[in-house]
């Protein structure tokens, strides 16, 4: 991974705190950028953005407040889910991580070419989220 394609997965990661990219708006630079996906650990409080040859690039996410529930709510991470699609005004991204580990998500893995997000708990339940159409 060369130094042009880390600079965009940290203003990607920066920009969903800010909010100042939209999720559309992050996967399209990170396309673009030549990735094919990444993946959000809560438990190590990190996301990793891979290359389709299998590099990949570990960034160090902002403090989360919480730990990972041991019990995986299926429906109120969906819940959740919607709420950061509709993007009101009071949502952050940062609430959406807080409350997502407050549900049991100990992470979860974006695939472009998948166009699906696979949400996962500490006991490897799991959810999956195809991107809107």
């Amino acid at each position: 991974m060369d130094a042009r394609q880390i600079k965009i997965a940290e203003r990607c990661l920066a920009a969903a705190y800010d909010k100042t990219m939209s999720f559309p708006e992050i996967v399209g630079a990170l396309i673009t950028g030549g990735f094919e996906g990444y993946l959000v650990d809560y438990r190590r409080n990190t996301t990793t953005y891979y290359l389709a040859d299998g590099d990949g690039a570990t960034l160090e996410n902002r403090p989360s407040e919480g730990k990972v529930a041991s019990q995986f709510d299926q429906t109120g991470l969906a819940a959740q889910i919607r709420w950061a699609q509709s993007n009101p005004p009071e949502y952050t991204y940062a609430a959406f991580c807080a409350n997502v580990k407050a549900l049991g998500c100990a992470g979860y893995l974006v695939s472009f070419p998948g166009r699906r997000v696979l949400y996962f708990g500490r006991t490897a339940e799991t959810h999956v989220e195809h991107f809107p159409k």
